[in-house]
C-alpha cells in the first residue's frame, strides 16, 4: 500500500483513466473515474483493529468495495486519512494481508496515499487530505460519531459528494445546517445504512407499505461486549449504543412508513453494569427508545419500541438484529441474523453467516463480494455520484432511492430525542413539525425542532 499522489485538480472530460482503471468497463463507457478520500481507519474501513480478527468484517468493508470498484473504472485514486500516523504501517500490513495476499487474483491496486505522515499525530489531518482532492471527489466517513458534521461540513464546502455512516450527525440542527450546505453546494450527501440494500429488508418495506396504518414495531439489535474496547475511545462518552445500532431500524421506520406515518414522541431508558465493569466508567450497555409514531391519513397512533445493546455474549453471529412489525392489515417478522445458513470449525466453532451483506471468502483467489448489500451501499452512491457530476440528475434525484439528508431527518430527530430523554431522567420528548399531518409536503414528515413533551 504504498503512497500514491492525488491529482489537484480534476480530469477533464474525456482524459485517460489512471492506469488502475483504464481497462475497468466504466472507463471503456467513458466515465472519468473519481477520486476517493477514505476518512476513518477503523474496522468498517480497512478491517484494523483490536478486536479484528473475530468480527465479520476483517477485511473492512469501504475499502475493498472502492478498491474492487477502482478496477472497474468506477473510482481513481484513493487516500486514506486518519489521526495517528503512527498506525499506517501496521495498517499496510493488515491491508497487504487481508487484501493483497487473500485476494491474488484480483490483483487489487494498493497505493494509497496516507494521512498525516507516518510520524505525526493530527485530528485535523484529513483537512489536508480534503485540501488536495479535485472538487467533486467521493469523501467517505466512517469516524466517531460526534464527528460527523464537523468532517462532512468541510468535505461539502469543499465541493465534495459526502457518504456519512450512520448516525449522519448527532442534531436536528446539524442535520438542517449540513443539508442546507449541501443544496448550495449541489453536492450528493448520503447516509450509509446497508440495510436499505438487504433483499429481505427492501421486501420487507414494500410490503409493509401495502398493509395499511402502522401500528406497532418492536427491533433489537445488539454486539458482543467486547465492542465496548472496540469503541472505548469514545463509548458512553461522545456517543452511545443508541446512535450507533438503533439508527439502523429507526432509519428502517422512516424510509418503510415514509408519507404513511411519522413520529411524534420520544421516551428513552438504559440498562447499565457491563460497560462500567469493563471501562472503569459510566456507560450505557443497552438503550431502549419507545417511539409514538401517528399516521398522517387516519391520526391514528401507532408504537414503536428500539432496542440496542452492546452488553451481549458471543453468539453464532457478530451482531443480532431483527424485527417485528405490525400494520392494520398486517404483520412481517425478519431475522437479519439468521438466513439458514451456518458452520461449525475448529478454529471458529459454530457460526451463523450472512454472505448475503458481505463475502469475504475468497473464490479461486479472487473477490467476489459485489452482490453483497454492504457493497451495493457503497457502488450505489458511487453510481449516483457519477450521474451528478455528468449532468444526468441532481443531488435532490436521489432523495427516492439514497438514504440523503432530505430524507432522513427523523431519524437524527428520535435518536437526539432520545439521548435528551436519558439526560433528563427518561422524560419524554416531543418532534415538532411545521406542516400540518395531513399536508402532502416535506412540512409534514421533516421536524423542525426537539422540545420537552411536558
Amino acid at each position: 500500500m504504498a503512497a500514491a499522489s492525488t491529482s489537484a485538480d480534476s480530469p477533464p472530460s474525456g482524459a485517460a483513466a489512471p492506469a488502475a482503471a483504464a481497462a475497468g468497463p466504466a472507463a471503456a463507457a467513458g466515465r472519468t473515474p473519481i477520486s476517493a478520500l477514505l476518512i476513518g481507519t477503523g474496522e468498517y474501513t480497512t478491517g484494523f483493529g483490536k478486536e479484528t480478527s473475530k468480527s465479520d468484517k476483517a477485511t473492512g468493508v469501504v475499502l475493498p468495495s472502492i478498491l474492487q470498484m477502482r478496477k472497474e473504472g468506477l473510482i481513481g485514486d484513493v487516500a486514506l486519512a486518519g489521526t495517528n500516523g503512527g498506525k499506517f504501517p501496521e495498517v499496510r500490513k493488515h491491508v497487504q494481508r487481508v487484501l493483497g495476499d487473500a485476494y491474488p487474483a484480483s490483483e487489487f491496486d494498493l497505493s494509497i496515499e496516507t494521512f498525516p505522515a507516518d510520524d505525526v499525530t493530527d485530528p485535523k489531518a484529513y483537512v489536508q487530505a480534503l485540501d488536495a482532492l479535485p472538487r467533486g471527489s467521493i469523501v467517505t466517513i466512517f469516524t466517531p460519531d460526534d464527528t460527523h458534521f464537523a468532517i462532512a461540513m468541510d468535505a461539502v464546502t469543499r465541493g465534495m459528494h459526502v457518504l456519512v455512516t450512520k448516525p449522519a450527525v448527532k442534531t436536528l440542527e446539524e442535520h438542517q445546517a449540513l443539508h442546507r450546505a449541501a443544496e448550495e453546494a449541489k453536492v450528493l450527501v448520503a447516509v450509509e445504512v446497508h440495510k436499505r440494500w438487504d433483499p429481505i429488508y427492501q421486501d420487507a418495506r414494500d410490503r409493509l407499505r401495502g398493509l395499511g396504518d402502522m401500528s406497532y414495531l418492536s427491533a433489537y439489535m445488539s454486539q458482543p461486549k467486547r465492542q465496548l474496547r472496540t469503541f472505548g475511545a469514545w463509548a458512553g462518552r461522545s456517543s452511545d449504543i443508541s446512535y450507533y445500532l438503533n439508527s439502523h431500524h429507526v432509519d428502517f421506520s422512516e424510509w418503510a412508513f415514509e408519507g404513511i406515518a411519522r413520529p411524534v414522541q420520544v421516551t428513552a431508558t438504559a440498562a447499565t453494569g457491563v460497560g462500567a465493569e469493563l471501562l472503569g466508567r459510566a456507560v450505557e450497555d443497552t438503550i431502549t427508545l419507545t417511539v409514538q409514531w401517528e399516521n398522517l391519513e387516519s391520526g391514528n397512533h401507532a408504537i414503536a419500541v428500539y432496542t440496542a445493546s452492546w452488553a451481549s455474549p458471543p453468539a453464532d453471529v457478530h451482531s443480532q438484529q431483527r424485527f417485528f412489525a405490525m400494520c392494520h392489515k398486517g404483520e412481517v417478522t425478519v431475522d437479519q441474523a439468521h438466513r439458514g445458513y451456518t458452520t461449525a470449525t475448529d478454529a471458529a466453532g459454530f457460526a451463523s453467516l450472512n454472505p448475503l451483506f458481505w463475502k469475504p471468502t475468497p473464490s479461486n483467489g479472487k473477490f467476489v463480494g459485489q452482490g453483497g448489500y454492504g457493497y451495493r451501499s457503497i457502488e450505489s452512491f458511487v453510481e449516483a455520484v457519477h450521474a451528478v457530476r455528468a449532468g444526468k440528475s441532481k443531488p435532490a434525484d436521489f432523495d427516492g432511492s439514497l438514504a440523503t439528508l432530505g430524507t432522513t431527518f427523523q431519524t437524527t430527530a428520535v435518536l437526539e430525542a432520545g439521548r435528551h430523554s436519558l439526560d433528563d431522567a427518561g422524560r419524554p420528548y416531543r418532534l415538532v413539525y411545521a406542516g400540518a399531518r395531513t399536508s402532502k409536503d416535506v412540512a409534514a414528515t421533516r421536524p423542525i425542532r426537539i422540545e420537552p413533551a411536558f
